[in-house]
Order: C-alpha cells, then sequence, then structure tokens
C-alpha cells in the first residue's frame, strides 16, 4: 500500500472524530448491579465516535442552523400525560439541587426538582447561563432534541454495544476506562462526586457540576469522557438485564440484541407508558456511596421525554 493510501485511509470524516476498529468483547458485569448481567460476547464492526460529548458551542450551532426548540423548551400535551398534575404540564425539565444536608439517599426527589425554565441555555433554570461554558457538554436534551442533531449532522446515536466498546478503550474485562483502580496515585480521571452524595461535594478533582469536555485525558482510543462528567444517551430501548447471548451489535440503532420497545417501559407508571432508552457512562454526580456507575459497563433507563441537568450524548459514523 503505498503513503497516498495509507494517508487516504487515516483521514477523519468529520473534524472531532475517532476511528474504532471492530472486534469482539466482553460486555456488561457480573459484579455489580443487576442490569449490567450477564457478562456476554458481542461483536462489534468498525464505527467512527466523536472525541467528546457534543458541546453547548456544538449544539448552538444546530439551533442557529435549524431553529430547533428543544423537548424541554415546550409545554407537554396533557393529552399525552393522563392525570398529571397542573404544575408539571409547562415547560420544565430536571435539575440537581443539592440539599443542605444529609438526606436519605431512598428518595431522590431530595436533591432532583422539577425547574420551569430550565434547558440547555440555562441549565439550573432561569437566571443561569452557560457563558463561558462552551466547551461545556449540552445537557437538558431529551431523545427527540439528540435524534434531530444526528440527522442535522449526518451521524447516528451508538448502540449500547458500540458506546460500551468505545468506552473500554481497548481494555476488556477492565474495571473502569483506564484500568482497574478508581483514581489511580490519588490522581481523578474523570469528573466524578467526591464526598457524601448528595450534600457534601469535596470537589477534589477541581470540579462541581459539569467540566470542560476535554479536562480529563483520552482513554486507550483518543476519547475524551466516556466516563463521568454526563451520562451519554444510546440507540437501545432499555431492558432490565442482558440477554445472555448477544447478537451481532455492529449497526443496527432500534435494539441490536432483540428488545422491543414495549419492554422498556417502567413498570411503575402503568397508567402512562413511557418508552426508556439506556444511558450509559454515569457522570459528575456519581458517587462511591450512591451510585457507583462511572465504570463501562454500568446502565440505567431514560425516558425518552426526559431531559436532566446530567444527561448528553454523542455521535457515531458507520461504515
Amino acid at each position: 500500500m503505498n503513503d497516498v493510501a495509507v494517508a487516504a485511509e487515516a483521514v477523519v470524516p468529520l473534524e472531532g472524530m475517532v476511528r474504532i476498529p471492530g472486534g469482539v468483547f466482553r460486555m456488561g458485569s457480573d459484579s455489580h448491579y443487576p442490569e449490567e448481567a450477564p457478562v456476554h460476547r458481542v461483536q462489534v464492526d468498525d464505527f467512527w465516535i466523536d472525541a467528546t460529548p457534543v458541546t453547548n458551542a456544538q449544539f448552538r450551532r444546530f439551533v442557529e442552523a435549524t431553529g430547533h426548540r428543544t423537548w424541554c423548551e415546550v409545554p407537554p400535551d396533557p393529552a399525552q400525560y393522563p392525570g398529571a398534575l397542573p404544575e408539571m404540564l409547562h415547560a420544565a425539565s430536571v435539575v440537581f439541587v443539592p440539599p443542605s444536608a444529609m438526606v436519605s439517599l431512598h428518595d431522590h426527589y431530595q436533591w432532583w426538582q422539577f425547574v420551569r425554565g430550565a434547558d440547555w441555555r440555562h441549565p439550573q433554570g432561569p437566571g443561569s447561563s452557560i457563558d463561558g461554558k462552551d466547551d461545556h457538554p449540552v445537557v437538558h436534551v431529551a431523545w427527540s432534541d439528540i435524534e434531530a442533531y444526528a440527522r442535522w449532522a449526518g451521524k447516528d446515536i451508538p448502540t449500547e454495544a458500540e458506546w460500551e466498546y468505545a468506552a473500554r478503550g481497548g481494555l476488556d474485562g477492565a474495571e473502569y476506562a483506564w484500568g482497574d483502580e478508581l483514581a489511580p496515585g490519588g490522581r481523578h480521571l474523570a469528573n466524578t462526586w467526591q464526598g457524601d452524595f448528595p450534600w457534601q461535594n469535596l470537589a477534589e478533582d477541581g470540579h462541581v457540576g459539569t467540566s470542560p469536555v476535554d479536562a480529563y485525558p483520552v482513554n486507550g482510543y483518543g476519547l475524551h469522557d466516556m466516563i463521568g462528567n454526563v451520562w451519554e444517551w444510546t440507540a437501545d430501548w432499555y431492558r432490565p438485564r442482558h440477554p445472555a447471548d448477544a447478537a451481532k451489535a455492529c449497526c443496527i440503532p432500534e435494539n441490536p440484541r432483540g428488545g422491543r420497545e414495549q419492554d422498556s417501559f417502567d413498570p411503575a407508571q402503568p397508567r402512562v407508558q413511557i418508552p426508556r432508552k439506556v444511558m450509559k457512562g454515569g457522570s459528575h454526580l456519581c458517587a462511591p456511596n450512591y451510585c457507583r456507575r462511572y465504570r463501562p459497563a454500568a446502565r440505567m433507563a431514560q425516558p425518552v421525554d426526559t431531559s436532566t441537568s446530567h444527561l448528553g450524548f454523542r455521535c457515531v459514523l458507520r461504515g
């Protein structure tokens, strides 16, 4: 192969993306939360992925080009939410508000609030802004928002398998994206919570809330923030466990392992069945005393109609 051909292969299709070589890896974990089990082998084809989560600056360019209004900027249709309290039928989003003292970890309403006027431009609600945070990940984006962005950018949303494979950075089976120790030598390698969640944030890593997307070292594939900072949407419908044997999970955004949309409904809300996608990676709110999900295998369900102050996304290209 001549030098010209080699150079052509190395060209990034779009600025800020990294090519991930395909392969087979062990997905999931049998050592932590039950939804991460069982460990199973999955094959992933080559793909390209954004080196960082989508930033406020990138999302602003999308909004300016398309006039897009995010889900949380539009009041919900009462017909879609039978029995909803009137105060919930406003343009709003879910915001982390730390309590002033220790509270029960069994009641997340002690630190999550539904805030009118909270959106990607005003992440803590009216009066807050993203001034000076162009390089922070965009938050308060629901599923329809990230789908719209991906279409505009000519990209897709990663499957759960693609996301986890990329997050591992070639370290198949390692506990974290960088090895088996959370803070090797006392060095924090991701934006997570230090102290007693949700009231005491020691900020030993230098950040309270989101951080610039390149503030921490890259993983083995050259990717920033695959762990911590913000959770990230994936294309998979949520199921409470992995299948024992996975099909090839290369490029089928809807659900590469056979799950159905109706499987993803929250059983605690039988009257309002909102399907849920898988989110990955943990966030700046993950802490040893509460949410040990700052690992590639970790996963949680996210309703498609909900946005929060600690959830963002990144995109992929396949082929």
